[in-house]
């Protein structure tokens, strides 16, 4: 059976979901990543984030935007059953380069530490370590934190 990469659409959500629940090594949260929060996001970047397709089934998935002047990738997963099959290279491509389409020039994303393998993902695509900046966030509305 052939991948087929698409736009992710709304209608996508559960098995989106679904997928990033099996997972390792991810993080979410009940508002960012809820339905509606997705879809607030899809909303946004109707034409940086893609899934992928195999007999029906969302085997892959990449969320990307920017906000006019970086773009940003967020939460980049395949299905554990379908790695090592150029999957998550091919969402990133495509991704980079619907960015790229709307004159995105630089893109960030965060890894946990612990996240070995995607940490050698990103490390092998090029995407360099920052050791000269501190990540600061503070939450608006309480949020419940799920680490897969």
């Amino acid at each position: 059976m052939e991948n087929l990469f698409r736009l992710m659409q709304k209608s996508d959500y559960e098995s989106v979901y679904s997928l990033w629940m099996k997972c390792k090594n991810m993080g979410f949260n009940n508002v960012d990543d809820s339905e509606k929060g997705i879809s607030k996001y899809l909303e946004r970047n109707s034409k940086t984030c893609f899934v992928c397709i195999r007999n029906e089934k969302v085997v892959g998935v990449i969320l990307s935007g920017h906000d006019g002047r970086r773009g940003f990738i967020h939460h980049l997963a395949v299905d554990p059953d379908f790695r090592r099959h150029g999957i998550a290279t091919e969402l990133l491509r495509q991704a980079l380069n619907a960015l790229k389409a709307e004159e995105i020039s630089k893109v960030g994303l965060f890894v946990f530490a612990y996240n070995s393998d995607g940490n050698a993902f990103w490390e092998k695509q090029g995407f360099t370590l920052r050791t000269d900046i501190n990540y600061r966030n503070k939450a608006l509305v309480e949020l419940i934190r799920q680490d897969t």
